[in-house]
Parts: C-alpha cells; structure tokens; sequence
C-alpha cells in the first residue's frame, strides 16, 4: 500500500500510522492508536518492575578473637538475611599481628558455614583481600556450591611465638 493512502486511512480512522520495521524493505507500518501503545508500554514494564526481585548484598564483619555471644547473634542475623532472600558478605578483619593467624579466621569461617548449611551456599570461598578475608554466602538455591561442599583447609600447625616476656629475656 502506498504511503499516502495508509496515512489517509489511518487518518480517516482516527488514528496514528506508525512505523514498526523501517530497516525492512518494504518499510512496515501499522495503523493504531499510538498513545495507547506507549500508556499500555508503560503498564507493561511497570508491572514487570513491580514481579522483579531485587537481591542486596548485607555484610557481617567478624574478628578472629570473637566472643560466643557476639558470634551467635552475628550468625542469626545472617541467617534472617538469607531467608529474606539476600546474600551475605562475611567479612573478616584482622589488625596488627591477628593476620599471621589465618588459620583460626579460616575456621572462624568453616564454622559460620556449618551453621548456615541448612539455609545457605557458599557463592565466594572465603579469600584474603588486603587484612581482610572475605566469603560470600547466598539463600540455599541461588549458588552452585551448597555449604556441605565446602571442604575445610588443612591446619598448619607451627610452633608458637615467643611471647614478649621470654623475648626481651633472651629465652629464644
């Protein structure tokens, strides 16, 4: 059909002569009522908006020399995060000389992961970042590894440190 009769029809119509396929030869037009279509649009992806879930990232920093209480009550707010749907960024921090003792974050860790097996999934195996060793956890489902997975890391046992007393006496 050419141009002009479709825009004289749609014009008869009442209505807007709207082109859809202009890389298409011929060019594709269609007649309709054009701010219906962009009101519908706007519905459309409103609506898409409104069903979409929007997952954040909440983090829980912890320190090696961690007491029982403060452990449990930073574990039970992780675990209310991952039944909410969000993930979790364990952080934990080390200052001065706690970062020799990898080795007790790392269990830290394995344990956070124990108690979280039934609602959790690791999604970032815990790695050092700066003085920092950081493992992201995710609700049970949305990660590839599930907890139960996550083999523990040998402990490497060394000889304790001197301690400043037996080091200034020359007991080395």
């Amino acid at each position: 059909m050419p141009p002009e009769l479709a825009l004289q029809k749609a014009i008869d119509l009442g209505l807007d002569l709207v082109e859809v396929s202009p890389e298409s030869r011929p060019p594709v037009c269609r007649i309709m009522d054009y701010g219906k279509y962009k009101y519908a649009q706007k519905k459309k992806n409103a609506e898409a908006r409104k069903h979409q879930v929007n997952t954040t990232v909440k983090e829980v920093k912890f320190r090696p020399k961690i007491e029982a209480h403060d452990y449990n009550f930073k574990v039970e707010a992780i675990r209310r995060f991952l039944l909410e749907g969000h993930k979790a960024k364990v952080t934990m921090m080390f200052r001065g000389r706690e970062i020799a003792h990898q080795d007790i974050a790392r269990g830290i860790m394995q344990r956070i992961l124990g108690d979280l097996k039934e609602v959790g999934a690791v999604e970032q195996f815990p790695k050092l970042d700066g003085r920092n060793m950081v493992m992201v956890v995710a609700p049970q489902g949305k990660a590839a590894v599930p907890v139960t997975a996550a083999a523990p890391r040998p402990v490497v046992t060394t000889t304790p440190a001197p301690s400043v007393q037996e080091a200034s006496n020359g007991k080395v």
